[in-house]
């Protein structure tokens, strides 16, 4: 009805599934790269999938790790909305694929919240447009969302939802297939923490 309260939008966040590397690939930046998910881990799969609620409203970040995994774990009558490219991970442009410790980024980890790749965003930028899809989502008709994104998503949602720059935002851990929960109480105009990086 028209005037009545939506009440409270209830968020669960799941980072995606461990991206496919190659065995002697080093670690490092993985942003708007494609790679595929690596879903071999069945049980915890199975006890992520359990943990949702049947009755939540499936999205994610429209990069392949991330629409995998929310395949592997929706049930057969999930509501499904479409991949949104808001809720990527952080573009870090010319430096995707890059080890950590390469020397150009030494002046990059001295401010990597504000500090912005070359061709690419700072994490602060990624903030603000994972800020305006929650908007967006909070204004929507869905009560229970499932999101599946990533770690910087994930801790950008975090940023947003505790009043944090992004600086502080940056110390969540935010482990592969963990559940983060957060909730938009519509008529206290407030957040709700209910538990942040959870392993099941």
């Amino acid at each position: 009805m028209e005037g009545q309260s939506k009440g409270t939008v209830r968020w669960w966040w799941v980072r995606h599934a461990p991206a496919r590397r190659a065995a002697n690939e080093p670690l490092g930046f993985c942003g708007w790269s494609d790679p595929d998910a690596d879903l071999s881990d069945d049980r915890a799969l199975a006890v992520l999938r359990s943990a949702l609620p049947e009755e939540a409203a499936i999205l994610s970040s429209d990069l392949a790790r991330a629409t995998q995994t929310a395949d592997a774990i929706a049930r057969r009558n999930s509501k499904r909305l479409p991949p949104d490219r808001q809720l990527r991970e952080q573009s870090f442009g010319a430096w995707e694929g890059r080890p950590y410790d390469a020397p150009e980024m030494k002046e990059f980890w001295r401010n990597p919240a504000l500090a912005a790749p070359p061709e690419g965003e700072s994490f602060a930028e990624m903030c603000d447009r994972v800020s305006r899809a929650i908007v967006s989502y909070n204004a929507g008709e869905e009560n229970e969302i499932v999101a599946v994104a990533h770690a910087g998503s994930i801790r950008a949602a975090l940023a947003y939802a505790l009043g944090l720059p992004p600086s502080e935002a940056l110390c969540f851990e935010i482990g592969p297939l963990s559940l983060t929960r957060i909730d938009w109480i519509t008529d206290a105009n407030a957040w709700r923490i209910g538990g942040v990086n959870v392993g099941l």
